[in-house]
């Protein structure tokens, strides 16, 4: 995967990609687009059920999910399509890589909302997936983290979503979604702590 890339350098390469490539109107995806992507119709912890093995996600094995096994840690990225796909036929969601959504980092709003774009503003953007530096629990499709626009990390990459011509980013997003994801209890807490690199329980 390509990683050790800023938000602010995707913007850089969706605009150099998006001009040599005008149909694709490539952009990150929103953070429920991201989830609902990872999740790929399921409503458990992970697209692969209520726990992983390191033969399904490249995370830090050594620290498996609630009472798991432990496993392999490989201390590096994997090429991508080298675990199993989920169920929507998208490779590594989960682990690998934290990946760039579009979205500035905040609490999640309280009311249910179709295709949240997240909020206005902020100093910290939203990762999703884990990598394979963290622990399983990152790697839940609920996992969330955040990091500062221009920050680096050979744990940190993106996945770019393609649009269509004339129809709105609202109209491209992940249908109705509750905005604390599924289920009600995978969300711990909604900390918005400023703490770079991080991601929530």
């Amino acid at each position: 995967p390509v990683e050790t890339i800023s938000w602010d350098d995707t913007q850089q390469f969706i605009q150099r990609l998006n001009e040599n490539f005008p149909d694709l109107y490539a952009r990150l995806p929103t953070e429920a687009e991201w989830e609902n992507a990872c999740r790929a119709g399921t409503v458990t912890p992970f697209s692969f059920g209520d726990n992983i093995t390191t033969e399904q996600v490249n995370h830090d094995g050594n620290r498996p999910y609630a009472n798991g096994a432990k496993g392999e840690y490989r201390e590096k990225t994997v090429p991508v399509k080298s675990l199993p796909e989920n169920p929507w036929g998208l490779y590594e969601m989960h682990g690998n890589v934290w990946e760039w959504c579009e979205d500035w980092f905040a609490k999640y709003d309280v009311s249910v909302t179709t295709n949240p774009t997240g909020a206005p503003d902020g100093y910290l953007r939203v990762l999703h997936g884990g990598s394979w530096i963290n622990d399983a629990r990152g790697a839940r499709s609920a996992g969330r983290g955040r990091d500062y626009p221009d920050s680096r990390h050979d744990s940190i990459g993106f996945r770019l979503a393609l649009g269509r011509k004339g129809v709105s980013q609202e109209g491209q997003g992940a249908g109705k979604l509750r905005p604390d994801g599924l289920p009600q209890a995978e969300r711990a807490d909604n900390n918005t702590g400023s703490q770079a690199g991080a991601w929530e329980p």
